[in-house]
């Protein structure tokens, strides 16, 4: 007579689960900096020398004078179409790195709601970071945004 075994199981690390979390709300804060125009916060949460790399600008944004200067420039465009964007970051996959740094890779979805009317998802991006310690905080150093519109 034969028994079943149980596969084994391995449970994450109690601290990935921290990080984890930490990570979220890292995503969470710096998306509704994004989302309320406040272009020199949300850029603090970038590396000084960071990339920012998203298929609807002509070249990728390089430090955090020209990642401030896109959230002004953002705001002048929700203005006049008067519409309010709203970015939802999900499916969230680390990676940490023996380096230290954390390759991240999410879905982010893009809502649009118009003064009045219904809301309606406008994107779907898939994002990947390389995140970077620095002063104790994590900051996004290198980002590739990708859309699913888009080739």
């Amino acid at each position: 007579m034969s028994t079943l075994t149980e596969p084994q199981r391995t449970e994450p690390a109690p601290e990935f689960g921290i990080l984890y979390a930490e990570i979220q709300q890292f995503y969470s804060h710096q998306m509704q900096l994004f989302d309320a125009f406040d272009g020199a916060r949300w850029a603090a949460t970038f590396t000084p020398d960071a990339v920012f790399d998203v298929p609807t600008l002509e070249r990728p944004l390089r430090g955090r004078a020209e990642l401030a200067a896109s959230v002004e420039h953002n705001r002048t465009q929700r203005e006049r179409g008067g519409e309010q964007l709203r970015h939802w970051i999900g499916m969230l996959d680390l990676s940490p790195q023996p380096d230290g740094t954390l390759h991240t890779r999410c879905y982010a979805l893009v809502h649009a709601t118009p003064r009045g009317g219904p809301s309606r998802v406008l994107r779907v991006c898939v994002m990947r970071d390389v995140l970077v310690r620095s002063r104790g905080k994590w900051r996004t150093h290198h980002r590739v945004v990708t859309r699913d519109d888009l080739d």
